[in-house]
């Protein structure tokens, strides 16, 4: 586990997912791109253009690639590296917004726990004191206000995947 945090430095958010943890890891890294929510609140691109992914591997890439224009290479922009990789129980990666500079992270710790309707899944997004009061990122609001708001994005973000999870939806192809 990560050091303790400061209050006011993550965001908590827990959702129930009516699948095994197992599955529930499974759907969290390989199916990351048909749950995570699209448009410009949540990703990079607008539309469809893109692809989310994670490698599943300690080291692996979080990032999202975007379709070229005609042809054009594929834009890859890496939002983060894999920490921590433990199927069905763990998962940590570290986390930048676009806006953040090469040196700035934060940190996201996904934990998947058996539970009577199938996986009590909790993810804590950590380290948003590292980065100075007025970043780009906190959208001009004080701390206690831009962690509620961050705790609503991941709310939403886990509500997709838990609805995408009792769809039985699967991967094309898979």
């Amino acid at each position: 586990m990560s050091g303790a945090s400061l209050p006011g430095d993550q965001a908590r958010v827990t959702v129930s997912v009516a699948v095994p943890p197992n599955e529930a890891f499974r759907i969290f890294t390989e199916e990351i791109d048909q749950w995570w929510r699209r448009g410009p609140r949540f990703r990079n691109t607008r539309g469809d253009r893109g692809m989310l992914c994670i490698e599943p591997r300690v080291g692996g890439r979080v990032f999202e690639s975007i379709d070229g224009d005609a042809g054009a290479p594929a834009n890859v922009i890496e939002i983060g590296r894999v920490s921590v990789w433990e199927p069905a129980h763990r998962l940590v990666f570290s986390w930048r917004a676009s806006n953040f500079a090469p040196t700035e992270s934060t940190e996201v710790e996904a934990l998947f726990e058996p539970s009577p309707s199938g996986t009590r899944l909790t993810v804590t997004h950590r380290g948003w004191r590292a980065l100075r009061a007025d970043h780009p990122v906190r959208h001009g609001q004080e701390a206690a206000a831009f962690i509620r708001m961050m705790g609503t994005w991941w709310g939403d973000l886990l509500t997709s995947l838990r609805e995408h999870a009792a769809s039985g939806r699967k991967r094309p192809g898979g």
